[in-house]
């Protein structure tokens, strides 16, 4: 399950989501909003269409987990609407609906087009209305409808907004699209624009928790102190490095990870706890990633053991949550198989800096996810013909 936060109506809201849920579902199941209505669910009739960041949108073929943070109004959002009501003023006048399933998508699409028609033009409304299907009417009311009200509203002095309001290029939802008048920015600039993240977690629930460990051939001692020094932590984990120490134990930082063509890079802050009495830690992050404003939270426990013969185990104990459109990734089976993998890399490295110390290390270079999925799938391959041979 993913946690999923947006405002819906302007009211914010949050539920525990499948990965795989589309939007449509989230606001009629999970919020009892079902005027928007569900039709061809392949993102044809138009049936579903609801408003993301002011822009109409398919929530049949959205998914919820990729509208997180986003602004979306159903048809229940408009009961106050000044244009709203003007238009289904027009469609009961021009006999605009007939068993009125298609109405609710209907309506959204054609305030839209109203904000945004220069002139009444009836071919321009017809291409602009033609994503929403209707199977009673025959669309002449319709087209009616929508010419009365861009006609009235233009003879009052009201102008077009240009784009309806749009401020940003790409797919609608989220208002993730780079913002045009920033999409030549160089991107440190954009990452600068992240939100700060919070260490706060109460009542914070982790989506998936798994443990792992890993030996390192040196003292209790000697790991403990280098774990104290958390740049140098930070630079064996690949793709992670510390940016600035917040105050006391906070520091913000960032992780970055290639993800085929994407290159997430969460930039976040960290609070740290240690104990040295039992060789004990706690590090509670969270981050956001600019780019597709995905966003992660965790948390790591770690517990350092004297096993004999200089040797140390560390136990680690992680709970984490992701959200946004990298959630679809976080399939719980396959990212404690990768975050195996991770640790085992970082165990690699806190071994090379515990065994050369005072040595110049360069931090670890990001690690592609194509490259640990594969080594994944291999390895499970490999498990699997075992079996049948054994």
């Amino acid at each position: 399950m993913t946690d999923v936060a947006l405002t819906l109506n302007g009211v914010p809201v949050r539920a525990d989501v499948e990965a795989r849920t589309s939007l449509a579902d989230y606001v009629r199941d999970t919020h009892n909003l079902t005027g928007t209505h569900l039709g061809c669910e392949h993102g044809v009739c138009g049936a579903c269409t609801v408003l993301l960041d002011g822009v109409p949108a398919r929530s049949c073929i959205t998914y919820a987990v990729a509208c997180a943070h986003a602004q979306v109004a159903t048809i229940e959002a408009f009961d106050d609407d000044e244009i709203m009501k003007e238009l289904r003023a027009a469609f009961s006048r021009e006999h605009a609906l007939q068993c009125g399933y298609c109405t609710p998508g209907m309506l959204v699409t054609a305030r839209d087009v109203v904000l945004r028609a220069p002139d009444s033009d009836e071919r321009a409304i017809r291409v602009a209305m033609s994503g929403n299907l209707c199977r009673c009417t025959g669309y002449v009311g319709i087209v009616r409808a929508v010419q009365g009200v861009v006609a009235d509203r233009r003879k009052r002095g009201i102008r077009p907004i240009r784009g309806a309001g749009r401020r940003a290029l790409g797919p609608a939802g989220a208002g993730h699209g780079n913002p045009i008048a920033a999409s030549s920015a160089p991107r440190a600039t954009q990452a600068a624009s992240v939100q700060p993240a919070t260490t706060d977690f109460t009542d914070w629930r982790p989506q998936t928790t798994f443990e792992q460990s890993f030996t390192v051939r040196h003292s209790v001692d000697e790991v403990w102190r280098f774990f104290s020094d958390v740049p140098a932590v930070a630079s064996c984990l690949p793709g992670a490095s510390v940016e600035a120490q917040a105050g006391g134990d906070t520091v913000r930082g960032k992780i970055r990870i290639k993800v085929g063509p994407m290159s997430p890079e969460f930039h976040g802050v960290a609070e740290i706890e240690r104990s040295d009495a039992t060789h004990s830690g706690t590090i509670r992050g969270s981050g956001q990633d600019a780019n597709s404003s995905s966003a992660t939270r965790g948390v790591i426990s770690y517990q350092l053991t004297d096993v004999g013969n200089s040797t140390t185990r560390v136990d680690l104990r992680v709970g984490y949550r992701l959200t946004g459109p990298l959630a679809q990734f976080g399939r719980s089976d396959l990212m404690r198989d990768i975050a195996g993998r991770l640790v085992g890399v970082f165990a690699q490295n806190v071994e090379r800096r515990l065994g050369a110390p005072g040595a110049s290390f360069a931090s670890a270079p990001e690690l592609g996810a194509g490259s640990l999925f594969l080594s994944v799938l291999a390895a499970r391959l490999k498990a699997f013909l075992r079996r049948l041979i054994e």
